[in-house]
C-alpha cells in the first residue's frame, strides 16, 4: 500500500490520467476520424498530454483548492 502522504500525488496520478484520455480521444476523433491510424495517433496524443497533465495538477492543486475555499460559501 501507498503512504497516505503521497495521496495527492497518487489522485493527481489517476485523475489525470483519466482526463487526458477522455479529452484526447474526443480530439483526435474531431480531428482525424476514427477510421485507420487512430488509435496510435489517440495513443501519441494521450502519452504527450498526460506527461503534461500531471504534473501540472501537482503543481496547481494546491492553488485551486485555495481559490475554491475563498469561493465557496462555509457551511
Amino acid at each position: 500500500m501507498i503512504p497516505p502522504r503521497f495521496a495527492p500525488i497518487v489522485i493527481a496520478l489517476i485523475l489525470s490520467g483519466i482526463m487526458s484520455v477522455l479529452v484526447t480521444a474526443i480530439a483526435t476523433a474531431q480531428a482525424l476520424g476514427t477510421g485507420p491510424g487512430f488509435g496510435a495517433a489517440w495513443m501519441s496524443a494521450w502519452a504527450l498530454a498526460w506527461i503534461v497533465a500531471f504534473p501540472t495538477l501537482v503543481v496547481f492543486r494546491p492553488v485551486v483548492t485555495r481559490l475554491v475555499g475563498r469561493l465557496v460559501a462555509k457551511g
